[in-house]
């Protein structure tokens, strides 16, 4: 019995991982990141997220979380190696990682995070075209939605992802701080937001 179910992980890990080898995005800036990204991607997610450089674009938690760090290398490469973890990034015509997302696999669930836009490129498009490389993705490997986590005051955020099909599922979750990413200026908590994906249509 335990060895059946070893077998059915690890074709269901092959399984997952052929999915990511062979994917073509329809987007040819959008492709699979590996682990000699992580310094690019967490340099990207910092400055999206954190510090004065976050507030060039209109997605940063400066005001609301204190400090210069959302992650690190070693948690992003911990992500990153996670069963059944994909990181899609886009990169600019200079070849220069512009853009990133997180996608990891929960039974017939994504959820959706680390997901962050150059603040210089913010509104450009690149953020919508990376939801639909997760939504491309979702579809791919037969899952049926798509959930994330989202501080509950950035409204301007919320409603950016309502726009795309996202709606609230009225679970909530506290945010609680760390050492790492941050003091909070005042108490937070996550709204979980989620999206049906229409599945492929065979033939």
């Amino acid at each position: 019995m335990i060895c059946m179910m070893i077998m059915n992980l690890r074709e269901n890990c092959i399984d997952f991982f052929f999915v990511i080898s062979v994917m073509q995005f329809f987007n040819e800036h959008i492709s699979a990141a590996t682990i000699d990204d992580a310094a690019a991607i967490t340099a990207l997610l910092n400055s999206a997220y954190r510090g004065d450089s976050s507030k060039k674009g209109w997605t940063t938690e400066a005001g609301l979380i204190e400090g210069n760090t959302r992650t690190d290398e070693t948690e992003l490469v911990h992500v990153m190696q996670a069963a059944g973890s994909l990181f899609l990034k886009y990169t600019g015509d200079d070849n220069k990682l512009v853009g990133c997302v997180n996608l990891q696999k929960h039974g017939k669930k994504v959820y959706l995070g680390m997901f962050s836009v150059s603040p210089v490129l913010q509104g450009g498009g690149v953020g919508k075209q990376l939801l639909l490389a997760a939504e491309e993705h979702t579809r791919q490997i037969n899952c049926s939605s798509i959930y994330m986590s989202v501080i509950s005051v950035r409204t301007e955020l919320i409603n950016w992802y309502m726009r795309h099909g996202y709606k609230d599922t009225g679970e909530r979750k506290p945010f609680v701080e760390d050492e790492k990413s941050g003091r909070h200026v005042q108490p937070l908590e996550f709204m979980i937001l989620e999206k049906l994906i229409t599945p492929l249509q065979n033939g």
